[in-house]
């Protein structure tokens, strides 16, 4: 009967995994939403210097700004903790806006 009672469960839990998932990586069309902010000082569709770097094929780049390989932890970084000129959004965005931005970056 407990095995009932597991596949049960588990067959109630199973759509939700892919739901799970998809919500981590994000939400491109919702990341240029958050974008928005961040376009005032950076270009996503040209290579044009704004007062911060173009981000155009930002994950295509071999370095960023600051040395690092554009992987999710050290634009997250960047974005979290601001450099220079650049201000920090770690309590200005939420962590869905943050991952959101990120997909929408993706697609740059």
């Amino acid at each position: 009967m407990r095995h009932v009672w597991t596949l049960a469960l588990v067959a109630c839990l199973l759509p939700a995994v892919p739901a799970m998932a998809a919500e981590k990586k994000g939400d491109p069309v919702k990341g240029k939403e958050v974008f928005e902010q961040c376009a005032v000082c950076h270009s996503a569709t040209t290579d044009q210097k704004k007062m911060g770097p173009s981000l155009k094929g930002v994950y295509k780049k071999v370095k960023l700004a600051n040395g690092q390989k554009p992987t999710d932890e050290s634009i997250l970084s960047m974005v979290n903790k601001g450099k220079g000129s650049m201000p920090a959004f770690a309590d200005v965005l939420s962590n869905d806006e943050k991952t959101n931005l990120l997909a929408y970056l993706k697609t740059l």
